[in-house]
């Protein structure tokens, strides 16, 4: 899949606050859990923060998911809306999701309440928005 055929989405967790942030650990989690969706197979990339100065390394930034066009792109969002909705019952209860289109559009999701039908909706609509050339900001819950 070429970027010319595909929108890209960024996953991005926070989870807790300063020193007790586990969003990173909660990438990984689901990076994990997305890899065994036969619908996201080959579409999910870990991207990376930058390294900063004294950092021997650099962490876990935000998940990478590539939504083809067409009905391909709606499986994907489908199959993406889904899995988030089985993960999150099993992660913290103020885990916050934040999914972002090439455009800067966000969509939030709460992990204390999730509903798959208008996580779906709210990302279609983010994806949408984007092709159409809107802005808009949704929420899911």
């Amino acid at each position: 899949m070429t970027p010319a055929t595909s929108r890209l989405l960024r996953v991005r967790a926070a989870s807790g606050s300063g020193e007790t942030d586990h969003g990173a650990d909660e990438l990984r989690s689901l990076f994990d859990w997305l890899r065994h969706e036969d619908a996201l197979r080959g579409r999910v990339r870990a991207e990376h923060a930058p390294i900063g100065p004294g950092e021997m390394g650099a962490g876990l930034d935000a998940l990478v998911v590539a939504i083809g066009p067409g009905g391909v792109g709606a499986v994907a969002v489908g199959a993406l809306a889904g899995a988030l909705a089985t993960w999150f019952p099993h992660r913290r209860a103020d885990l916050r999701i934040t999914v972002t289109d090439e455009n800067g559009r966000t969509v939030e999701v709460d992990g204390k309440r999730v509903d798959v039908s208008a996580l779906a909706e709210a990302v279609e609509r983010l994806l949408a928005d984007g092709e159409a050339g809107t802005d808009g900001e949704g929420s899911p819950q």
